[in-house]
């Protein structure tokens, strides 16, 4: 395992400096150099790593949340406030039905199978979209209207819709009894209980930090926040809430109640991410297996297409009559194009249900990786100076 972590470490840094010289995002080199090395291509990386490969990627991507969440303030969140939660749901909701009406007409897919393939499709990829909009907030782009933290928050609830409208297409293809009010009615309670959770363990950090000598120095209170934020996203994956957002609510409020102390985490976690973003997007590039991805063919690309069709528009509806002007509402729909982290958990899962379409599913999950991963970072990264103030 060491040999594998050591080759995408030095190779992947390498990668990300060479794509950045070409004047791309880094995490395209990053992408790619991981696709080579993982099992599909070159096979060097060692199978002990590939098998814990997801928990990997969720301990660097609960990292970013709670980087993302420290960077919060409450003031800026007011600015935003309904807003985020129509970015939220309107965009993920009308791509999803795009694609499953696509893949109904083009794949012949039933209705239960066309909605798994619209809301695996559907999810936005935290992964490629929060440490993007940190730069962003670093380099104050969009401060005037909170737009880096409206994305932000947004695509922390996108993928609760998602995954919880997947999760009832998947009942229902695979003949389980699903209640759908019943599962639609989770999804608000899921995330109202996900951020009041995260908010609680906040809260009783901010007050063991307090009480306690055994974690006076904010390397040691780092090690605690961490540990738990791990710990709360197994629980919460467990009992059925967003565990990612919940994470994202633990460093809102310790960024509103101690705001020295988010300071100093915020500059620690910048400095794990340096080496952290490397293993994450070299082991998302590893489970793309670019043979299956061609599998999808044309008709797949139509499919994924007309998603991202379906998705501009319900950001274009979401954003009408707000503050934001044309140009602002446009990148809105450039940073809401990329798919990668959620497409590479689930996109498998209707196969080993035993679903008949399950094959074609997978093929244009990763497809969906292969094609907007790569759009969605470099048009965030061009885009941003030209589009946003």
């Amino acid at each position: 395992m060491l040999l594998s972590i050591g080759l995408l470490g030095l190779f992947g840094y390498l990668a990300a400096k060479l794509t950045e010289k070409m004047k791309l995002p880094g995490l395209v080199g990053l992408l790619v150099i991981g696709s080579l090395l993982g099992p599909y291509f070159f096979n060097v990386l060692q199978p002990d790593l590939l098998s814990i490969s997801q928990d990997l990627r969720t301990c660097v991507l609960i990292l970013l949340l709670l980087q993302a969440g420290l960077g919060l303030k409450k003031e800026n969140l007011k600015k935003i406030g309904f807003l985020a939660i129509k970015m939220s749901s309107i965009p993920c909701i009308f791509e999803g039905i795009f694609i499953l009406g696509a893949a109904y007409y083009l794949l012949d897919f039933n209705i239960a199978e066309a909605g798994m393939l619209g809301f695996i499709i559907a999810a936005v990829s935290p992964a490629i979209l929060v440490p993007s909009m940190l730069e962003l907030i670093k380099e104050r782009l969009g401060e005037d209207k909170q737009i880096p933290a409206l994305l932000l928050a947004g695509a922390s609830i996108d993928d609760v819709f998602a995954i919880t409208l997947f999760s009832v297409f998947l009942g229902l293809g695979t003949t389980e009894r699903v209640n759908i009010v019943y599962e639609l009615g989770q999804i608000p309670i899921s995330i109202i209980v996900s951020i009041l959770a995260g908010a609680i363990l906040a809260c009783v950090l901010i007050w063991l930090f307090k009480i306690t000598d055994f974690f006076n120095q904010h390397t040691d209170q780092l090690v605690v926040l961490l540990a738990s934020a791990l710990l709360f996203y197994v629980i919460g994956e467990g009992i059925g809430i967003a565990g990612l957002l919940g994470i994202l609510a633990v460093g809102f409020v310790l960024r509103k109640y101690e705001p020295e102390i988010s300071d100093a985490f915020s500059n620690k976690l910048a400095q794990i991410w340096v080496f952290a973003q490397i293993i994450l997007f070299t082991l998302v590039g590893a489970e793309v297996d670019v043979a299956v991805a061609l599998q999808a063919g044309l008709v797949g690309l139509m499919i994924i297409m007309l998603g991202l069709i379906g998705r501009s528009l319900g950001v274009w509806i979401a954003t009408a009559r707000t503050a934001l002007n044309n140009k602002e509402r446009l990148f809105c729909i450039i940073a809401y194009l990329p798919k990668a982290t959620v497409q590479a958990a689930i996109g498998s899962l209707p196969l080993a249900a035993g679903v008949s379409g399950g094959s074609k599913i997978l093929a244009i999950a990763i497809l969906s990786i292969v094609v907007t991963a790569p759009l969605g970072a470099i048009g965030i990264k061009v885009f941003a100076r030209r589009l946003l103030v």
